[in-house]
């Protein structure tokens, strides 16, 4: 498992560091893997709101859109508009298993760049798609992307990054990937009132953040943890030092020494895990992921101008409030980084959740009641 040792190594002693300009540099360019995947995000969405846009690729949805007296479920009930949407998740998946075990063997650093070259090539493949198969295979591409930059940089970010420091930085992935959701939303905004190529903009500036991770990434150290896993103590312990800024940091190198060492005697670590002491662990970890997908966050963000639409919104009035609603989520996650290490992860969680939960049940009741009296018309 790709995150072994650092469990181990950083869930112990709070060592002595500085917050380092080298960890807080490596630390922002690592986050543009979450401004990729926000944008990403944000755009799609956006970009199924577009009319030149469906006309182009899936033109019997445009056709229901503006002509089918149905109910507004089945306006954008499409085949290729569901493989279109889907086929980055699925390809991440794929990928993501594969990089969680070969993170491990070749260093986080060197996925970071593989993320970054991966979606540069998927947003030059869609800037320029002819027909649907070149815009789902840049889709793909992306989705791989996806799955690389997950499972590299918040691993990343955790292994440099001092331990009384660590929460808000991770978060620092959160919080890009926020702001790349508000940014696609506001390139959509624009975009949609450039006739008929503006979908093609909003496509191809997902390269952008790809760009300047993949030239960010060729500055960026390897972490200590990975070095040592690899055998490479020596030039393990000389980045320690240089992102700790202190030279006296044996104590901090010998427990991931010793960590790694541990891990290293572990040779099926997928049954330690199941193993009755590790379950609880195991459940809390496994569980809070499970069911923050299940609230349906993800597809009122993915389909937040759709939603606005179906309700009666105008396509630019659709657009501005997902500008409005990826504003407030990056705010909230601004605010997050800077309390969740003062009053703990464990208050935030519970607050999010009521708030979620009161926010849901007003969106599913108001939907509920529209969308009723709007079918009925």
């Amino acid at each position: 498992m790709a995150g072994g040792p650092i469990a181990a190594a950083n869930g112990g002693q709070d060592f002595p560091a500085k917050l380092t300009y080298q960890v807080i540099i490596c630390s922002i360019i690592a986050g543009f893997g979450g401004l990729m995947f926000g944008y990403d995000i944000g755009i799609y969405g956006g970009l199924t709101a577009m009319d030149d846009f469906l006309i182009k690729f899936f033109h019997d949805v445009y056709i229901k859109k503006h002509r089918a007296h149905e109910n507004n479920y089945c306006k954008f009930n499409n085949e290729f508009l569901q493989l279109f949407t889907s086929s980055l998740y699925l390809a991440a998946i794929v990928v993501s298993f594969i990089a969680s075990i070969v993170c491990k063997k070749y260093g986080r650093r060197p996925y970071i760049q593989a993320a970054s070259i991966f979606f540069v090539i998927g947003a030059n493949l869609n800037l320029f798609a002819k027909n649907l198969a070149m815009l789902i295979f840049g889709r793909i591409l992306l989705g791989a992307g996806v799955g690389f930059g997950n499972q590299a940089v918040p691993l990343f970010i955790s292994e440099i990054a001092p331990s009384k420091y660590r929460g808000g930085l991770n978060i620092l992935f959160q919080l890009l990937l926020t702001v790349g959701i508000l940014i696609a939303n506001l390139v959509n905004y624009k975009t949609a009132e450039i006739h008929p190529y503006g979908w093609r903009i909003s496509l191809g500036g997902a390269a952008i953040p790809a760009v300047i991770l993949l030239l960010g990434s060729l500055t960026i150290v390897e972490t200590p943890t990975s070095l040592i896993e690899r055998g490479r103590k020596d030039k393990g312990l000389m980045t320690l030092q240089k992102i700790r800024g202190m030279e006296d940091v044996e104590k901090e190198f010998q427990e991931i020494v010793d960590a790694t060492e541990l891990a290293k005697q572990h040779k099926n670590s997928y049954k330690t895990l199941m193993k009755p002491t590790n379950r609880p662990q195991l459940i809390c970890g496994t569980i809070f992921q499970v069911f923050q997908q299940f609230t349906g966050i993800n597809v009122v963000m993915f389909y937040a101008p759709i939603l606005f639409q179906t309700m009666g919104f105008g396509g630019s009035t659709s657009l501005l409030s997902a500008v409005i609603m990826g504003i407030v989520n990056a705010v909230a996650t601004l605010l997050a980084i800077f309390t969740v290490d003062k009053v703990g992860r464990k208050v935030l969680l519970i607050e999010g959740a009521i708030q979620m939960t009161i926010a849901q049940s007003i969106i599913g009741a108001v939907l509920a009641v529209h969308l009723k009296t709007t079918n009925s018309m």
